[in-house]
């Protein structure tokens, strides 16, 4: 059976402004550990979004992603606690980017989508 990622739309809140992203949904083990691996293109305003069972600590790394993404860390409650920028990695050890804090959603996005849509640290995502 084929690995069938869900897409969702989900909303982030900037002020008064509010952003749509479409998202695929990295609900699983497998899809997590998958992510953006090997994706050449990425649409302006599409994404992944990661879904812990719970809260964790650790960081993301680029083995085999082609193209630069920018990561926000949520808590549970959708608060954005932090923003990385990350370069693609094709070496066989890849650096690792660590927020230093615990999350419960990431969302990948291409790289600079979060400052040009003026999303920033403290910003709401409404994951529903």
């Amino acid at each position: 059976m084929k690995n069938i990622i869900k897409r969702k739309m989900i909303k982030i809140l900037s002020g008064n402004k509010e952003v749509r992203l479409t998202v695929q949904v990295a609900d699983t083990q497998r899809k997590r550990e998958k992510g953006l691996m090997f994706v050449g293109k990425l649409p302006e305003n599409e994404g992944m979004l990661f879904v812990f069972s719970e809260e964790i600590y650790g960081g993301f790394w680029m083995k085999n992603t082609l193209i630069p993404l920018s990561i926000a860390f949520l808590s549970s409650a959708g608060e954005i606690l932090k923003i990385l920028d990350m370069e693609p990695c094709k070496e066989y050890i890849c650096p690792t980017y660590d927020p230093q804090i615990s999350y419960h959603y990431a969302i990948e996005v291409n790289l600079g989508w979060f400052e040009k849509n003026q999303i920033k640290v403290g910003d709401f995502v409404m994951i529903g």
